[in-house]
Protein backbone atom coordinates (compact mmCIF):
# COMPACT_ATOMS: atom_id res chain seq x y z
CA UNK A 1 0.00 0.00 0.00
CA UNK A 2 1.39 3.54 -0.35
CA UNK A 3 0.85 5.32 2.81
CA UNK A 4 1.43 9.16 3.50
CA UNK A 5 2.82 9.44 6.84
CA UNK A 6 2.52 12.00 9.60
CA UNK A 7 4.18 12.42 13.01
CA UNK A 8 7.39 13.73 14.56
CA UNK A 9 8.70 12.15 17.59
CA UNK A 10 10.78 9.05 18.00
CA UNK A 11 7.10 7.24 18.82
CA UNK A 12 6.58 8.05 15.31
CA UNK A 13 9.23 7.33 14.12
CA UNK A 14 9.09 3.51 15.06
CA UNK A 15 5.92 3.11 13.06
CA UNK A 16 7.24 4.41 10.53
CA UNK A 17 10.33 1.58 10.04
CA UNK A 18 7.77 -0.52 11.07
CA UNK A 19 5.33 0.40 8.15
CA UNK A 20 7.95 0.27 5.56
CA UNK A 21 9.86 -2.67 6.58
CA UNK A 22 6.60 -4.59 6.03
CA UNK A 23 6.72 -3.67 2.28
CA UNK A 24 4.59 -0.47 2.63
CA UNK A 25 5.53 2.39 0.19
CA UNK A 26 5.66 5.63 2.01
CA UNK A 27 4.94 8.44 -0.03
CA UNK A 28 4.95 10.97 1.21
CA UNK A 29 5.90 12.36 5.44
CA UNK A 30 5.08 15.26 7.09
CA UNK A 31 6.96 16.40 10.24
CA UNK A 32 6.66 19.61 12.23
CA UNK A 33 9.71 22.03 11.88
CA UNK A 34 12.91 21.78 12.51
CA UNK A 35 13.65 23.10 16.07
CA UNK A 36 16.09 23.92 18.18
CA UNK A 37 17.59 22.23 20.90
CA UNK A 38 20.49 20.85 22.85
CA UNK A 39 22.91 23.10 24.71
CA UNK A 40 24.26 24.97 21.54
CA UNK A 41 20.43 25.61 20.59
CA UNK A 42 20.98 24.20 17.12
CA UNK A 43 18.63 23.32 14.62
CA UNK A 44 17.65 19.65 14.50
CA UNK A 45 15.73 17.11 12.38
CA UNK A 46 12.68 15.40 14.01
CA UNK A 47 13.21 11.55 13.99
CA UNK A 48 10.44 11.19 11.13
CA UNK A 49 12.10 13.61 8.98
CA UNK A 50 15.71 11.64 9.46
CA UNK A 51 14.41 8.40 8.58
CA UNK A 52 12.47 9.86 5.52
CA UNK A 53 15.89 11.55 4.60
CA UNK A 54 17.55 7.90 4.81
CA UNK A 55 15.20 6.69 2.34
CA UNK A 56 14.75 9.14 -0.01
CA UNK A 57 10.88 10.17 1.41
CA UNK A 58 9.63 13.02 0.51
CA UNK A 59 9.24 15.45 3.16
CA UNK A 60 6.74 18.65 3.40
CA UNK A 61 7.21 20.62 7.28
CA UNK A 62 4.15 22.71 7.29
CA UNK A 63 4.28 24.79 11.08
CA UNK A 64 0.54 24.76 10.22
CA UNK A 65 -2.31 22.92 8.07
CA UNK A 66 -5.03 25.48 8.37
CA UNK A 67 -5.53 27.64 5.22
CA UNK A 68 -7.17 29.66 7.11
CA UNK A 69 -4.30 30.75 9.28
CA UNK A 70 -3.90 34.22 10.27
CA UNK A 71 0.11 33.95 9.48
CA UNK A 72 0.31 34.24 5.68
CA UNK A 73 3.75 32.26 5.99
CA UNK A 74 2.09 29.66 7.63
CA UNK A 75 -1.23 29.77 5.51
CA UNK A 76 1.34 29.53 2.53
CA UNK A 77 3.03 26.98 3.45
CA UNK A 78 -0.75 24.75 4.43
CA UNK A 79 -1.86 25.38 1.02
CA UNK A 80 1.56 24.07 0.08
CA UNK A 81 0.97 20.76 1.38
CA UNK A 82 -2.92 20.60 0.53
CA UNK A 83 -2.00 21.06 -3.17
CA UNK A 84 1.07 18.28 -2.77
CA UNK A 85 -1.74 16.23 -0.68
CA UNK A 86 -4.52 16.83 -3.52
CA UNK A 87 -2.08 15.74 -6.72
CA UNK A 88 -0.19 12.76 -5.23
CA UNK A 89 -1.16 9.08 -5.57
CA UNK A 90 -1.80 7.03 -1.89
CA UNK A 91 -4.24 4.43 -0.09
CA UNK A 92 -4.43 5.66 3.17
CA UNK A 93 -2.40 7.98 6.10
CA UNK A 94 -1.21 7.29 9.23
CA UNK A 95 -0.75 9.84 11.57
CA UNK A 96 1.19 9.63 14.63
CA UNK A 97 2.31 12.20 17.57
CA UNK A 98 2.28 14.83 14.69
CA UNK A 99 1.88 17.74 16.86
CA UNK A 100 -0.71 19.34 14.38
CA UNK A 101 -4.52 19.67 14.02
CA UNK A 102 -5.83 17.94 10.75
CA UNK A 103 -8.40 20.08 9.16
CA UNK A 104 -10.93 18.23 7.86
CA UNK A 105 -9.88 19.30 4.41
CA UNK A 106 -6.84 17.12 4.87
CA UNK A 107 -9.10 14.37 6.29
CA UNK A 108 -11.32 14.37 3.07
CA UNK A 109 -8.13 13.90 0.85
CA UNK A 110 -7.45 10.95 2.58
CA UNK A 111 -10.81 9.25 2.24
CA UNK A 112 -10.94 10.52 -1.93
CA UNK A 113 -11.10 8.40 -4.28
CA UNK A 114 -11.60 5.13 -2.34
CA UNK A 115 -9.20 5.62 0.16
CA UNK A 116 -9.17 4.01 3.41
CA UNK A 117 -8.88 7.33 5.53
CA UNK A 118 -6.65 8.43 7.87
CA UNK A 119 -5.62 6.50 10.84
CA UNK A 120 -3.76 7.46 14.11
CA UNK A 121 -1.92 5.15 16.66
CA UNK A 122 -3.16 6.69 20.09
CA UNK A 123 -1.30 5.62 23.10
CA UNK A 124 -4.14 4.86 25.81
CA UNK A 125 -7.61 2.65 25.79
CA UNK A 126 -9.70 5.25 24.58
CA UNK A 127 -11.68 7.09 25.33
CA UNK A 128 -9.23 6.95 28.38
CA UNK A 129 -7.09 9.60 28.40
CA UNK A 130 -7.64 11.63 25.17
CA UNK A 131 -4.98 14.25 24.46
CA UNK A 132 -1.55 15.60 24.42
CA UNK A 133 0.08 13.21 27.74
CA UNK A 134 -1.61 10.05 27.72
CA UNK A 135 1.49 7.97 28.96
CA UNK A 136 2.40 10.24 31.83
CA UNK A 137 -0.88 10.98 32.91
CA UNK A 138 -1.81 6.74 33.10
CA UNK A 139 0.86 6.30 35.76
CA UNK A 140 0.44 9.47 37.46
CA UNK A 141 -3.28 8.37 37.99
CA UNK A 142 -1.73 5.10 38.97
CA UNK A 143 -3.67 3.34 36.30
CA UNK A 144 -3.07 -0.34 36.44
CA UNK A 145 -3.05 -0.71 32.54
CA UNK A 146 -2.97 1.13 29.45
CA UNK A 147 -2.52 0.29 25.47
CA UNK A 148 -2.57 1.57 22.58
CA UNK A 149 -6.14 2.10 20.38
CA UNK A 150 -5.90 2.69 16.51
CA UNK A 151 -8.19 4.95 15.54
CA UNK A 152 -10.09 6.21 12.39
CA UNK A 153 -9.58 10.13 12.63
CA UNK A 154 -12.07 11.97 12.62
CA UNK A 155 -12.36 15.86 13.02
CA UNK A 156 -12.59 15.53 16.64
CA UNK A 157 -10.22 15.38 19.57
CA UNK A 158 -9.14 11.51 19.82
CA UNK A 159 -13.23 10.59 19.18
CA UNK A 160 -12.98 8.69 16.29
CA UNK A 161 -13.65 4.94 15.88
CA UNK A 162 -11.02 2.46 17.13
CA UNK A 163 -10.30 -0.64 14.78
CA UNK A 164 -7.67 -2.37 16.87
CA UNK A 165 -6.76 -2.06 20.39
CA UNK A 166 -3.89 -3.08 22.40
CA UNK A 167 -3.40 -3.75 26.27
CA UNK A 168 -0.11 -3.53 28.63
CA UNK A 169 0.03 -3.93 32.09
CA UNK A 170 1.57 -0.52 33.95
CA UNK A 171 4.60 -2.28 36.00
CA UNK A 172 5.19 -0.58 39.58
CA UNK A 173 7.97 0.97 38.58
CA UNK A 174 7.13 2.17 35.51
CA UNK A 175 8.67 5.30 34.22
CA UNK A 176 7.27 7.48 31.41
CA UNK A 177 10.37 6.46 29.55
CA UNK A 178 9.66 3.04 29.72
CA UNK A 179 6.15 3.14 29.39
CA UNK A 180 7.00 4.89 26.10
CA UNK A 181 9.17 2.32 24.73
CA UNK A 182 6.98 -0.61 25.45
CA UNK A 183 4.05 1.75 23.67
CA UNK A 184 5.59 2.90 20.42
CA UNK A 185 6.64 -1.07 19.43
CA UNK A 186 2.90 -2.28 20.62
CA UNK A 187 1.32 0.42 18.30
CA UNK A 188 3.93 -0.06 15.59
CA UNK A 189 2.77 -4.11 15.11
CA UNK A 190 -0.95 -3.09 15.58
CA UNK A 191 -0.41 -0.45 12.78
CA UNK A 192 1.25 -2.92 10.59
CA UNK A 193 -1.46 -5.66 11.32
CA UNK A 194 -4.29 -3.09 10.28
CA UNK A 195 -2.24 -1.69 6.95
CA UNK A 196 -1.96 -5.44 5.86
CA UNK A 197 -5.36 -6.25 6.34
CA UNK A 198 -6.35 -3.63 4.62
CA UNK A 199 -3.83 -4.87 1.56
CA UNK A 200 -5.56 -8.19 1.83
CA UNK A 201 -9.27 -6.85 1.19
CA UNK A 202 -9.88 -7.69 5.02
CA UNK A 203 -13.20 -5.41 5.84
CA UNK A 204 -11.90 -4.15 9.21
CA UNK A 205 -14.31 -3.14 11.56
CA UNK A 206 -15.03 -0.09 13.30
CA UNK A 207 -15.87 0.80 17.19
CA UNK A 208 -17.64 3.69 17.85
CA UNK A 209 -16.15 4.84 21.60
CA UNK A 210 -18.33 4.67 24.61
CA UNK A 211 -19.83 8.13 25.61
CA UNK A 212 -18.56 6.97 29.54
CA UNK A 213 -14.93 6.51 30.52
CA UNK A 214 -13.56 9.84 29.04
CA UNK A 215 -10.76 11.40 30.28
CA UNK A 216 -8.63 13.81 28.56
CA UNK A 217 -4.66 13.85 29.03
CA UNK A 218 -3.55 17.52 29.69
CA UNK A 219 -0.39 19.14 28.43
CA UNK A 220 2.79 18.02 30.98
CA UNK A 221 3.31 22.20 31.91
CA UNK A 222 6.89 22.89 33.62
CA UNK A 223 5.43 24.53 36.98
CA UNK A 224 4.15 20.40 37.26
CA UNK A 225 7.46 19.68 38.47
CA UNK A 226 7.36 20.66 41.56
CA UNK A 227 7.26 18.08 44.41
CA UNK A 228 5.06 19.23 47.03
CA UNK A 229 6.11 16.90 49.62
CA UNK A 230 2.30 17.54 51.67
CA UNK A 231 1.12 14.89 49.04
CA UNK A 232 1.17 11.22 50.34
CA UNK A 233 3.95 9.09 49.30
CA UNK A 234 1.99 7.09 46.48
CA UNK A 235 1.31 10.30 44.99
CA UNK A 236 5.01 11.92 44.79
CA UNK A 237 5.92 8.35 43.54
CA UNK A 238 3.43 8.31 41.18
CA UNK A 239 4.37 11.83 39.27
CA UNK A 240 7.82 10.96 39.60
CA UNK A 241 7.90 8.49 37.31
CA UNK A 242 5.58 10.34 35.35
CA UNK A 243 7.15 13.16 34.86
CA UNK A 244 10.18 11.10 33.99
CA UNK A 245 12.14 12.05 31.55
CA UNK A 246 9.95 15.22 31.10
CA UNK A 247 9.78 17.86 32.70
CA UNK A 248 11.56 16.00 35.51
CA UNK A 249 10.47 16.54 39.00
CA UNK A 250 12.24 19.07 41.37
CA UNK A 251 12.93 19.83 44.91
CA UNK A 252 15.12 22.17 46.80
CA UNK A 253 17.82 21.12 49.27
CA UNK A 254 19.95 23.80 51.30
CA UNK A 255 19.44 26.14 48.76
CA UNK A 256 20.28 23.87 45.54
CA UNK A 257 17.62 22.65 43.80
CA UNK A 258 17.72 18.79 42.31
CA UNK A 259 15.95 16.98 39.50
CA UNK A 260 13.88 13.41 40.78
CA UNK A 261 14.54 10.71 38.34
CA UNK A 262 13.16 7.30 39.85
CA UNK A 263 11.80 6.58 43.12
CA UNK A 264 10.19 3.07 45.23
CA UNK A 265 7.70 3.12 48.04
CA UNK A 266 9.58 0.85 51.04
CA UNK A 267 7.77 -2.27 51.87
CA UNK A 268 9.69 -1.55 55.38
CA UNK A 269 10.84 1.42 57.18
CA UNK A 270 11.12 2.84 60.45
CA UNK A 271 9.07 5.72 60.91
CA UNK A 272 9.87 8.96 62.85
CA UNK A 273 6.25 10.35 64.22
CA UNK A 274 8.11 13.61 64.56
CA UNK A 275 9.45 13.99 61.04
CA UNK A 276 8.35 16.78 58.89
CA UNK A 277 7.16 16.34 54.92
CA UNK A 278 10.08 16.76 52.80
CA UNK A 279 12.77 15.82 55.92
CA UNK A 280 14.77 13.11 54.94
CA UNK A 281 14.46 10.08 57.01
CA UNK A 282 16.99 7.39 56.65
CA UNK A 283 18.69 6.28 54.18
CA UNK A 284 19.45 2.60 52.13
CA UNK A 285 21.98 1.05 49.81
CA UNK A 286 20.20 2.00 47.02
CA UNK A 287 18.62 5.47 48.25
CA UNK A 288 17.51 7.85 50.60
CA UNK A 289 14.16 7.87 52.58
CA UNK A 290 12.15 10.75 52.81
CA UNK A 291 9.08 11.79 54.78
CA UNK A 292 6.31 12.74 53.18
CA UNK A 293 2.20 13.88 53.71
CA UNK A 294 1.75 10.69 54.19
CA UNK A 295 3.72 7.57 54.24
CA UNK A 296 7.81 7.65 53.35
CA UNK A 297 9.01 7.74 49.86
CA UNK A 298 12.62 6.09 48.86
CA UNK A 299 14.20 8.16 45.81
CA UNK A 300 16.63 6.16 44.03
CA UNK A 301 18.05 8.53 41.20
CA UNK A 302 18.45 11.95 41.44
CA UNK A 303 20.73 14.65 39.66
CA UNK A 304 22.36 17.73 41.40
CA UNK A 305 22.64 20.50 39.62
CA UNK A 306 25.05 20.71 36.45
CA UNK A 307 25.47 16.78 37.11
CA UNK A 308 24.70 13.36 35.76
CA UNK A 309 21.90 11.20 36.95
CA UNK A 310 23.26 9.15 39.67
CA UNK A 311 22.27 7.10 43.23
CA UNK A 312 20.07 9.59 45.54
CA UNK A 313 22.48 8.55 48.28
CA UNK A 314 25.82 9.96 46.59
CA UNK A 315 24.02 13.05 46.32
CA UNK A 316 23.04 13.69 49.87
CA UNK A 317 25.76 15.71 51.69
CA UNK A 318 27.16 13.06 53.97
CA UNK A 319 26.04 10.37 52.31
CA UNK A 320 24.30 7.59 54.99
CA UNK A 321 25.66 10.23 57.78
CA UNK A 322 22.91 12.85 56.50
CA UNK A 323 21.42 14.58 59.61
CA UNK A 324 17.83 13.68 59.88
CA UNK A 325 16.86 17.52 60.38
CA UNK A 326 18.11 17.80 56.59
CA UNK A 327 14.75 18.58 54.06
CA UNK A 328 13.86 19.10 50.89
CA UNK A 329 11.74 22.19 50.67
CA UNK A 330 10.15 24.02 47.81
CA UNK A 331 12.32 26.13 45.92
CA UNK A 332 10.81 30.23 44.97
CA UNK A 333 12.50 32.79 43.91
CA UNK A 334 12.23 36.55 45.04
CA UNK A 335 9.11 37.06 43.89
CA UNK A 336 7.80 33.78 45.29
CA UNK A 337 7.42 31.79 42.21
CA UNK A 338 8.72 27.87 41.83
CA UNK A 339 11.80 27.97 39.79
CA UNK A 340 11.84 24.55 37.56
Amino acid sequence: MKIVFAGTPEFAAQAMRAIEKAGHQIVLALTQPDRRAGRGMHLQASPVKLFAQEKNIPVLQPASLKQSHPDLQKQAAALEAYQYLSGIDFDAMVVVAYGLILPQDVLDIASRNGRYGCFNIHASLLPRWRGAAPIQRAIESGDACTGVSIMQMDAGLDTGDTVLVGDLKIASDETSATLHDRLAKLGAELMVKVLNDLDKDVVIARTPQPSIGITYAEKILKNEAEIDWQLSAVEIDRRIRAFNPFPGSTSSLQGEQFKFWNSCLPKQVQIDPDAKPGQIVGCSADGVYVQCGEGVIEILEMQKPGGKKISASLCIPGGISAPNLMRFEKAANKQGDVNV
